[in-house]
This record gives structure tokens, C-alpha cells and sequence, in this order.
């Protein structure tokens, strides 16, 4: 559990840092706007599962916010993912949830290791934009785990 806890605080932090990033560099790179729409997205699909809600109304690749709007679903991810751990026992980490992915497939997958994918895989994708930042002759984020352990 305590690991877990570790690596969504981690998860916040680094969505924290990589937004505000792009925000004082006027980041609005369409791929880059791209992943974080899907990162944030993909966060929610998970948080609707987790919540026993049909998540097959969430797209997950449309590319309509803008970064501020992005930036405020990412808050509300946020505060969503806190109350539902917040909720949650060691002794329920695995328990198996029941879904539909996005083109209605049936799946079964415990807690922990939904848990585990949704911080891991915002870390690929905000790699991803860190490059192309990078690429943008931009100055990517610092988000490595050591660097967040370190603040703490």
C-alpha cells in the first residue's frame, strides 16, 4: 500500500511539474498537447473502472482541450485518485474489477495492478513530451522519481 501511495504522489508531482512547464513556455505543441489529453484521459478511463462506472463514453485520443483545461483535469484527477485510495484497504488491493475497454472488450484486473499501470504508464508518456520539448528547443521537465523523493 505504501508503495502504491508513493507512486501516485509521485504520479501528481511529475503531472504537476510537466503542465506547468509547458504553460510558462507556451508549450502548445499539438503532438505534445496530444499525450497529455491521452494521459489525462487515460487517468480518468482508469478512475470510472476503479468506481464500477462504464467508462466506453471517455475517448481517450480526441484532442479538443486546450492546456488550461487540460491542466484542470488534471486537478480533478487528482482529487478523484486521493478519494478513492483514501477509501481503499491493503486487503482490498486485490480485489478483481470488472470492465468493458474502450471497444467493449471484458476484462478482469485487481486494484493493485490497475493501480500500478496507471502510474507507469504516465511515466512513458511523459517522456514522450519531455522530447518533444526537448525537440521544440524547450526545456523539458524534471520528473524522476529521485527527484521527487528528494523534495519530500
Amino acid at each position: 500500500m505504501k508503495t502504491l501511495s508513493r507512486m501516485l504522489e509521485h504520479q501528481y508531482w511529475a503531472n504537476g511539474r510537466l503542465a506547468a512547464a509547458m504553460k510558462e513556455q507556451g508549450a502548445d505543441q499539438p503532438e505534445a498537447l496530444r499525450l497529455l489529453r491521452h494521459m489525462v484521459m487515460a487517468e480518468r478511463v482508469w478512475l470510472t473502472r476503479l468506481q464500477g462506472s462504464d467508462s466506453s463514453q471517455l475517448s481517450i485520443w480526441d484532442t479538443s482541450e486546450t492546456l488550461d483545461e487540460l491542466l484542470a483535469m488534471l486537478g480533478q484527477n487528482e482529487q478523484g485518485y486521493r478519494e478513492y485510495f483514501d477509501r481503499l484497504s491493503e486487503e482490498r488491493l486485490d480485489d478483481i474489477v470488472d470492465y468493458r475497454n474502450q471497444s467493449g472488450t471484458p476484462f478482469r484486473t485487481s486494484i493493485r495492478d490497475i493501480l500500478t499501470h496507471v502510474t507507469l504508464h504516465g511515466h512513458y508518456h511523459r517522456g514522450q513530451i519531455n522530447r518533444i520539448l526537448r525537440m521544440e528547443s524547450l526545456e523539458p521537465a524534471g520528473l524522476d522519481f529521485i527527484l521527487f523523493a528528494r523534495q519530500m
